[in-house]
């Protein structure tokens, strides 16, 4: 495949973006890095400059406005068949790009890579993790990393108040259009959320109305039982081993 726009939002998200960024051009062949900042005063825009003066390929558009806008914005300035939307805060397995690509077929629309806890590293665990993560992204989407066919958003216009679930939104745009949305278990992204986003605003509003959809509620209590099994076991290992780094 040729190679790809990537599309990312960026607000105040300097604390892992460049490695990140990193992840990004060792493991995608990538036509334009295309980003969506909502104002960052944090250090982020030097960061991206950076990454501009070594690949020459990166492209800032300014927008205050909700997530649903900005990935409209970002959807608007692609120019590849197929692009990727990558969140600021994950980081990319090895070999993402050629493990997603393995997916297309004519009646692809788009490959979602699963997102797992950045610090969880057992194996066993990880594997575990990503399931639930599908079965909830078959439910509500999502845009942590994904690769999706351009011609499968054409036309779309995003609600401009969808600060929270316009992830859903896309996934249901392009399955209306008779194209399947495929989840990747190979093609992995490691998510570094912060603890203070889990009790933002914007994650506050996405759990009410996740609360709408009983299926998903039911997939998210059960996800969350296991990650606090998790959550515990690796916390044992963690004590035992105080030293980590970022993994991919």
């Amino acid at each position: 495949m040729d190679a790809v726009d990537v599309v990312m939002l960026t607000k105040n998200s300097k604390r892992i973006l460049a490695p990140c960024l990193e992840s990004i051009y060792e493991n995608v062949p990538v036509n334009r890095l295309v980003v969506v900042d909502a104002f960052s005063t944090d250090g982020t825009l030097p960061t991206l400059n950076e990454f501009n003066r070594r690949y020459g390929n990166v492209k800032i558009l300014s927008d205050e406005g909700s997530r649903g806008r900005a990935r409209e914005i970002g959807i608007g300035e692609v120019e590849t068949d197929w692009f990727m939307f990558v969140d600021s805060d994950v980081i990319l397995c090895k070999d993402w790009f050629k493990m997603a690509a393995a997916h297309i077929q004519d009646d692809v629309g788009a490959v979602w890579g699963v997102d797992v806890p950045g610090n969880v590293e057992n194996p066993l665990l990880t594997g575990v993790l990503k399931r639930m993560e599908g079965r909830v992204f078959n439910i509500r989407g999502g845009c942590h990393d994904i690769l999706i066919r351009h011609k499968a958003v054409e036309g779309i216009s995003i609600p401009s108040q969808l600060h929270v679930l316009e992830d859903a939104y896309i996934k249901e745009w392009i399955t209306a259009r008779g194209y399947k949305v495929v989840v990747s278990y190979d093609a992995y992204c490691r998510h570094y959320k912060e603890v203070g986003s889990l009790a933002s605003k914007d994650n506050r509003l996405s759990t009410v109305f996740e609360l709408k959809n009983m299926r998903l509620v039911k997939e998210r209590l059960i996800y969350a039982g296991v990650f606090a099994f998790i959550w515990l076991i690796q916390e044992i290992e963690n004590k035992r081993n105080p030293s980590r780094s970022l993994k991919r």
